[in-house]
C-alpha cells in the first residue's frame, strides 16, 4: 500500500469510528434475553437435526420459515439446497453479501480400549495387553440438546454460523430504510467437502454481488474475541486415491508375482521426496497419505492395493504442481514394479483463501469497535482449506474466526470431534459482527 493510500484508509478509519454506525446497539439489541432465546432455540433445533451436504432439507425449511417471519425475501433452491436472501435498501448501492454454511459432519470415530489379562501358568504371570477396536458414529458431547442422528453431527459449529447470520437477518431487517444498498444473505449448502460454494457460484445466485463476508468459530479463541489476517490465511487442498494393480500369488514363490505392496510403499516413499527434494524450503506444501488397503493374510500377496490421502499448499500454483507431480510419481513407481496404476483426484480441489486487503480492514475496524482492540487478534495461516475460498477468487472477501473458547462449559475441543461443543454467548456476538461489517461496507461505498 503506498502512501497516499495508506492516508485515505487512516482517514476512513476515523470517519468509521466516529460515525453514528450503530455497533453497540447492534450487539445491545442481539444480547436482549428475549433475542438471544431465539437464536439458541434455532440452533439447538439445528443442532440435533444434522444433514451433510446437498441433503440439509430440514435446515432450509428452517431458514426460509424464519426468513418469512422476518419478512425477508428468498431464493430457493440454490445450489440443490441452498437459500439466498435479500434486504434491499433504499436507492441503488452496492451489493454485499453475508455468507453461512449450513451442512454437518458424517462421524466414524474409532476408540482403542485396552484390558489387561491376568493368567496363571507354571510360569510368572503374564500381562497381555489386548487392544480392542471399538467404531462409534454417535456425538460424545455432554449436552441435552444432542445429535438425534447416528453417524451426523453439527462438529464444525455450521449450525451456530445459520444462527448468527440468522440473526444479523433480524437485526437489518430492522435497519432497512436506512441501508444504502442490498445486503445478500447466503446460506450456503455442502462446505465439507462438497465445494458448494461453487455451485452457488456457478448458479449465478451472486454476480451481481461486489463483495463477501463470513464468519467461522474458533475453539482456540476465548469467546468475546476474533481473529483474521489480510492476504492469504487458508491453503488449497485436494486428495488424491491411488490404485496399484499387481499380480498376486504366493510369498513363497515371489518371481511369479508382481508385489503391489512394494509398489505402492516405494511410491508412497517418492511422493515425500516431492516436498523434501522439489520445493521451495520457503514455501508451503504437505503430502499426507492417510490410508492404505491391500492384502488379508500373511503369506498370499494381493493383486492390488489402494492407498490414498491430501495434499495442500498456500498456492494455487502450488497444488497445480503437485498434482500433476503426484500423478507422474505414481504411476511411474508403478512401472518399476512391473504394475500399473490408476490415481484418481477430486472433481474440484479447494483453491486458497485469501482475504482482500480493504475488506479485512474494514471488517478489523469494526470488530475493534464491537469487541475492543485487545480482543482482535491476527490469524496463523494454516494448511486447513475453505470453500470460501471460490468466493475470494470472484470478488473481494474475508473470513474472520470468532471465539468460543469457554473452559467453565466444557467448549475448548476441536471441530470435527464428536466432543466438538459451541459457547452459545458467540451467537449474539456473531449476529452484530456480521450486520456491523454489512453496514460499514455500504456506508463506505
Amino acid at each position: 500500500m503506498n502512501s497516499f493510500a495508506f492516508l485515505l484508509w487512516l482517514l476512513f478509519c476515523t470517519v468509521l469510528s466516529s460515525s453514528s454506525l450503530p455497533y453497540e446497539d447492534l450487539l445491545n439489541s442481539a444480547r436482549e434475553p428475549e433475542f438471544l432465546d431465539w437464536m439458541r432455540i434455532i440452533r439447538r433445533r439445528i443442532h440435533q437435526h444434522p444433514e451433510i451436504g446437498f441433503e440439509e432439507y430440514k435446515t432450509s425449511e428452517l431458514i426460509r420459515s424464519e426468513l418469512e417471519t422476518l419478512g425477508i425475501e428468498y431464493s430457493w433452491p440454490v445450489a440443490k439446497t441452498g437459500v439466498v436472501a435479500s434486504i434491499v435498501g433504499s436507492g441503488g448501492g452496492p451489493r454485499f453479501a453475508l455468507r453461512a454454511d449450513m451442512d454437518a459432519l458424517g462421524l466414524q470415530i474409532i476408540f482403542h480400549f485396552s484390558v489387561g489379562l491376568h493368567e496363571q501358568f507354571e510360569f510368572p504371570v503374564i500381562d497381555l495387553i489386548v487392544s480392542l477396536l471399538f467404531v462409534l458414529s454417535q456425538e460424545l458431547a455432554d449436552l441435552s440438546y444432542k445429535s438425534k442422528v447416528d453417524g451426523k453431527m453439527h462438529a464444525c459449529g455450521h449450525d451456530a454460523h445459520v444462527t448468527m447470520l440468522l440473526g444479523a437477518a433480524k437485526l437489518l431487517q430492522g435497519l432497512k430504510s436506512s441501508l444504502k444498498g442490498t445486503i445478500k444473505l447466503v446460506f450456503q449448502p455442502g462446505e465439507e467437502g462438497y465445494a458448494g460454494a461453487y455451485h452457488v457460484l456457478e448458479e449465478g445466485a451472486l454476480d451481481d454481488v461486489h463483495a463477501i463476508f463470513c464468519i467461522h468459530v474458533d475453539h482456540t479463541l476465548p469467546t468475546g474475541s476474533v481473529s483474521s489476517s489480510p492476504g492469504t490465511i487458508l491453503g488449497s487442498a485436494d486428495t488424491f486415491e491411488v490404485i496399484i494393480k499387481g499380480k498376486g500369488g504366493h510369498a513363497a514363490a515371489l518371481h511369479r508375482t508382481a508385489d503391489p505392496l512394494l509398489a505402492a510403499c516405494s511410491t508412497i516413499l517418492s511422493l515425500q521426496q516431492l516436498i523434501s527434494r522439489e520445493t521451495d524450503p520457503l514455501e508451503s506444501r504437505i503430502i499426507s497419505v492417510g490410508f492404505m488397503d491391500g492384502g488379508e493374510t500373511h503369506d498370499v500377496l494381493p493383486e492390488s492395493v489402494t492407498f490414498g490421502g491430501t495434499f495442500r499448499s498456500m498456492t494455487t500454483e502450488g497444488i497445480d504442481s503437485l498434482r500433476q507431480r503426484i500423478q507422474e510419481v505414481v504411476v511411474s513407481q508403478a512401472a518399476v514394479h512391473r504394475c500399473t496404476a490408476i490415481v484418481k483426484f477430486m472433481d474440484r480441489a479447494y483453491v486458497s483463501t485469501t482475504n482482500d486487503d480493504n475488506l479485512y480492514n474494514i471488517a478489523r475496524t469494526v470488530a475493534a469497535g464491537l469487541l475492543g482492540e485487545a480482543n482482535v487478534h491476527p490469524f496463523p495461516r494454516l494448511m486447513g482449506a475453505e470453500d470460501f475460498s471460490f468466493y475470494s477468487q470472484r470478488m473481494p472477501a474475508a473470513l474472520f474466526t470468532i471465539g468460543i473458547r469457554n473452559e467453565s462449559l466444557g467448549s475448548i475441543h476441536t471441530t470435527h470431534s464428536p466432543y466438538f461443543m459451541v459457547d452459545e454467548e458467540v451467537l449474539p456476538i456473531g449476529a452484530a459482527f456480521h450486520a456491523g461489517v454489512a453496514l460499514a461496507y455500504l456506508e463506505r461505498r
